[in-house]
């Protein structure tokens, strides 16, 4: 087939994004000396951590229910946790325990479809579109104080598909942005950017990088106008992410004199794999997780520990960690027994968020506990049985934002919802805004 004047060859695509995508995010600050912004005094962060296929909540006339029930029995301070949040019980006055709050929008689908809208409260009835996410709305704001905007992480990596994403963040356009699961590649892209390397030789680096992103990016609006309307859609999300690929390498040019803090990551094992280890796996993933805050490297970082629907790495947690069936297949088992192993698993991902606590509360910087000043979300889209009602939610940390923690709060579905919940902790981290998403208000609770 004879080649036409619009052709593009394919490899201008892959060296453009190839040698722009693997480009070590390298040294430097989004501001040249502390002047230049007006900075808050103390960094306020936040986080957002997933686990998959929601929890175990058996009937209360059942044996299992009082030992195995994921939310407690009582509300308020004086709730006794069961077996399947007991790895929690060091940090009761650290963490708040939510129930009753999901968003309206998913309500009536199939749960492991809640988990793309988990932090945007998007409408995926229907035709599938959805909207920005908090964290992303949150990295906007705050990314003029850090090196990236945000870490999206996840234990699979890139974006998955429609209804059964890989990652929780979506940009300002609905669409979902590849998350990092390779430990080691994300400690070398934000923690050891580009080696030993002078500063010439960075910003030669750097330069490199625009001259094929503007290549990349001419060729591409060029073809753009002799492409049907479905290659339209796709070079538009192509160009879309080459240019965040241009605004990072400016962003590294602006921080490029400036010195990252000092840190130890002699203890975070980098080469582990998911599919042999998930405990040290997960675990190491946290310990970057509490590097990029201690560095400050972002103040934004989102982490989807597994996939829904029996998908990807994590649905093997169960098997390689405890002996028992795939996470998926537990959610939909009804033997007699299933309670107690899905209490197991909750107990499993309890005892990685418990560690994470410990770990944001022993490291400090000239501010303190990094937890003190995090506001830390840990749930899942749906309760049990996949249904997107009544999320499994944990709110930790942030005491220094005036949170007042130790309680179990149930909220009322006709008068709450999650995006309520989004709109407070963005104000708890001063970003002002009254609204989110589906949000009414802000919630009505004195816990925030």
């Amino acid at each position: 087939m004879s080649k036409k004047s619009w052709h593009i060859d394919r490899r201008t695509f892959l060296r453009g994004l190839g040698v722009t995508c693997m480009l070590p995010y390298l040294e430097g600050m989004a501001m040249t000396t502390v002047s230049r912004f007006t900075e808050p005094l103390t960094p306020k962060r936040l986080c957002f951590l997933y686990f998959p296929n929601g929890v175990g909540l058996p009937p209360e006339d059942s044996i299992y229910h009082k030992e195995w029930s994921w939310f407690p029995k009582v509300e308020g301070n004086k709730y006794k946790l069961t077996k399947s949040l007991s790895p929690l019980s060091p940090h009761r006055s650290d963490m708040s325990i939510l129930g009753g709050l999901s968003h309206p929008f998913s309500r009536n689908v199939l749960g492991h479809m809640a988990g793309d809208s988990f932090l945007t409260g998007g409408d995926l009835r229907g035709v599938y579109k959805n909207s920005i996410s908090v964290d992303q709305l949150a990295a906007m704001e705050l990314s003029k104080y850090t090196r990236f905007p945000s870490l999206t992480l996840s234990t699979d990596g890139g974006v998955g598909y429609k209804s059964r994403t890989s990652t929780l963040s979506f940009n300002s356009s609905g669409k979902p942005i590849p998350s990092e699961h390779r430990l080691r590649e994300i400690f070398e892209r934000y923690f050891s950017p580009n080696g030993n390397s002078t500063t010439k030789e960075r910003r030669k680096s750097i330069n490199q990088g625009k001259k094929i992103v503007d290549l990349v990016l001419e060729d591409s609006r060029s073809l753009k106008n002799r492409l049907g309307s479905n290659d339209k859609d796709k070079i538009e999300e192509y160009l879309s992410s080459l240019n965040e690929i241009e605004k990072q390498l400016n962003r590294n040019e602006k921080w490029l004199e400036v010195p990252m803090k000092d840190f130890d990551s002699s203890l975070i094992n980098l080469d582990l794999d998911p599919t042999t280890a998930p405990k040290d796996y997960v675990r190491s993933m946290l310990d970057i997780i509490v590097l990029g805050f201690q560095t400050d490297a972002t103040r934004v970082i989102s982490y989807m520990m597994a996939r829904e629907d029996g998908m990807g790495f994590g649905d093997n947690f169960p098997k390689i960690a405890l002996g028992l069936k795939g996470h998926h297949t537990i959610s939909h088992d009804k033997t007699t027994g299933h309670w107690a192993e899905w209490g197991r698993l909750d107990r499993w991902y309890a005892e990685q968020f418990s560690y994470f606590i410990d770990k944001m509360k022993k490291t400090k910087d000239i501010h303190g506990s990094l937890l003190d000043n995090t506001l830390i979300l840990y749930g899942s889209s749906q309760s049990t049985n996949h249904n997107a009602r009544n999320c499994p939610l944990i709110l930790a940390g942030g005491s220094n934002f005036d949170v007042k923690h130790g309680v179990f709060k149930k909220f009322d579905e006709k008068d709450e919802r999650l995006s309520n919940l989004f709109v407070s902790m963005l104000n708890k981290i001063d970003i002002k805004t009254e609204s989110f998403s589906d949000s009414t208000r802000k919630l009505s609770t004195s816990i925030l």
